[in-house]
Order: structure tokens, then C-alpha cells, then sequence
């Protein structure tokens, strides 16, 4: 995933990956108090669509906004939208935001991004758990499958992504942690920023996202095959 708060890495990513999806960057305008651009992200957006690695793409939403703000903001990007540029979109729903948002998003999208925010912001604490609990709850269906694809935003942490069933997750984690030189000590450090990342991938995709969804009592592991 790359994240339209640097579009130059873009262009590295698309010749390197199998395939590459686009951030909006509009959490990291809102860290650093910018006011989001749509027009330029629309831009952006129309020149990578059509590459044979791109994916898709996150629609622009307000981070501190309410389900109304973010309505308003969808409906003004449809109007940036040409050709089947819509189509690729996918909505964010807030944690914040009501219930039946969420509801609506997975019936009228084929992927929904899930975003922490207001006073669930802080991934993985006790009111983020119950949270996601009562989310999972309403966009799951009886055997505990997602009703759309669902993304996790900033949920790339194993002991996030491995309890929900999401179809794909992004972090930072990887980018930021491969330059602290004081976390990579011991006999066989890696040698270069490199050698980190894909130490750091690895422990990553050594896990899996789970299968289904089992309830806040049951085990959300993808342990299935296990009976």
C-alpha cells in the first residue's frame, strides 16, 4: 500500500510489486494538521488506476468526521470520479461511526476498510477490542464470514490481523522500525535496512488472518483445519 502523502514512492512500487493498492493519506494530513487535497488525490488516482498492478484504492474520508461528514465526502468524490474509476474505490468506516454505517458500506461495496478513530483510536486497547467486537458482530454473517472484504488500516500486527477475517491490512511498521538501529542488536544483526525488512516480513506473513469470525467467546484464530 502506498500512501498519497508520498507519491513518489509510487512509481518504485509498481515496477517492483505484484500488485499495489493506494492510501488516501488523509490520516497522516490530519496528524499534521494539512487540509486533505482531493483534486490533486483525484489526479493521482486517474494516472495509477489503470496500471495491471494496481488493485484499488481508498476513497478520501474525514478522519475526526461523522458519518455525515464522511457521506458528504464520498458524494464529493463520486464527482471526481471518470470511467470505472468508482469501482476500484473502497469506503473506510470509523470505528467511531455507527453501527449501521458499516452495514450499509458491505452491502453496497465489494470491500470496506476499517479504520480506528475518536475514542477507539488507539489499536488494540480494551474499548478498541469491545469495538471491534460489536463490528465484526454486524458485518459477518452466521458462520462468522465477512459480508465484504474487509481491510484493517494500521491492523498489520499479528496479534491483530490473525483474531479477524479480514481479506488484507496495512502498517507502517515495517518502514519505521527498519532505521532504529537500537532495536536490531545481538550475534547476527541483518546488515543492512534490507535484510530488516524482510526479517520484519516474514514474521508477518507467518501468520494468517482468520478464517472466520467466532464470537468474542470463541477462538477467531484461523485454526480450522484443526477442527
Amino acid at each position: 500500500m502506498v500512501s498519497f502523502a508520498r507519491p513518489e514512492t509510487v512509481s518504485v512500487v509498481a515496477e517492483i510489486c505484484q500488485s499495489f493498492t493506494i492510501d488516501n493519506g488523509a490520516f497522516s494530513a490530519w496528524k499534521s494538521g494539512k487540509e486533505f487535497d482531493i483534486e490533486s488525490y483525484a489526479e493521482f488516482i486517474r494516472d495509477w488506476c489503470h496500471h495491471p498492478a494496481f488493485d484499488w484504492y481508498i476513497i478520501p474520508d474525514v478522519i475526526d468526521g461523522d458519518a455525515d461528514d464522511n457521506m458528504k465526502m464520498r458524494g464529493a468524490w463520486s464527482k471526481h470520479c471518470r470511467g470505472d474509476m468508482w469501482d476500484m474505490g473502497v469506503p473506510v468506516w470509523h470505528l467511531h461511526e455507527p453501527l449501521e454505517v458499516l452495514t450499509d458500506l458491505a452491502h453496497a461495496y465489494a470491500r470496506v476498510a476499517i479504520g480506528s478513530s475518536g475514542e477507539f483510536a488507539d489499536v488494540g486497547t480494551r474499548p478498541w477490542w469491545a469495538r471491534m467486537t460489536e463490528a465484526m458482530e454486524v458485518v459477518t454473517d452466521e458462520k462468522g464470514h465477512p459480508k465484504a472484504k474487509l481491510h484493517g488500516l494500521r491492523m498489520l500486527d499479528p496479534t491483530i490481523f490473525s483474531q479477524f477475517p479480514f481479506a488484507s491490512a496495512d502498517s507502517t511498521n515495517v518502514a519505521r522500525n527498519i532505521g532504529i538501529d537500537n532495536s536490531w542488536k545481538g550475534t547476527y544483526p541483518p546488515s543492512s535496512k534490507y535484510t530488516r525488512a524482510l526479517v520484519m516480513m516474514e514474521r508477518i506473513e507467518k501468520h494468517a488472518s482468520a478464517a472466520r469470525w467466532c464470537g468474542s467467546k470463541g477462538v477467531a484464530k484461523n485454526l480450522d483445519l484443526f477442527g
